[in-house]
């Protein structure tokens, strides 16, 4: 049975979502830190699983899966390649990398694929560094907290570099949503950007020379 986006966007806001929660949009993210022969860090790979409902909003969209058989074809899959790669001057991809200098300034998105499996649409794409790092530190989010990224989808680094996750503390992110919201008087498409509250911070360090 077509299921419409407007049936979709009234389930959407139906959910029983706490009060303060904003975003529209959850993406399972998985990060696998890239390596050199040195043993540095040169790069990041990310993998973006988009929410059911929003996967099916974007095939909806699209006009993809017309028999909603939850299987794109070849040309189907090949039409929704790269389509959220389409990003506009300025957009950080939602991915904020420090090192020993200070913030690492990414390179563009380089895209690997598109799937689409057990009703999400799963992508992969590499942002390399400038130069190798030792040691950095990752964050995965979006400011205007419209997208909410979790680690969900794992983190890997090479052989040589540790990994440790310092997951956000959420009872203070929301307090300080709570705070803003007394401030000013938001509209619901005026949101504070607080998207960075509710990010866990990845520290990667390498040991190479």
């Amino acid at each position: 049975m077509k299921i419409s986006r407007l049936f979709l966007a009234c389930l959407i806001s139906s959910l029983p979502f706490p009060a303060l929660a904003h975003p529209h949009i959850f993406v399972d993210t998985g990060l696998r830190i890239l390596g050199d022969e040195q043993g540095l860090a040169i790069g990041v790979e990310v993998t973006w699983a988009y929410d059911d409902l929003y996967s099916l909003l974007v095939l909806e969209d699209m006009e993809l899966d017309g028999d909603y058989d939850g299987i794109l074809t070849p040309a189907e899959l090949a039409k929704l390649d790269k389509f959220d790669m389409n990003w506009v001057e300025g957009y950080e991809g939602d991915l904020y990398v420090r090192g020993a200098e200070g913030k690492i300034p990414l390179g563009g998105p380089k895209p690997v694929d598109t799937r689409f499996e057990a009703g999400k649409i799963i992508t992969r794409h590499i942002r390399y560094f400038p130069k190798p790092q030792k040691a950095i530190e990752l964050r995965a989010y979006d400011p205007t907290f419209y997208t909410a990224y979790d680690l969900s989808g794992g983190i890997v680094a090479p052989e040589g570099c540790t990994v440790l996750r310092h997951e956000a503390d959420l009872d203070a992110a929301y307090a300080r949503v709570e705070a803003l919201m007394k401030e000013t008087d938001y509209a619901e498409d005026d949101y504070p950007e607080v998207g960075d509250a509710f990010a866990d911070t990845v520290a990667v360090t390498c040991a190479g020379d």
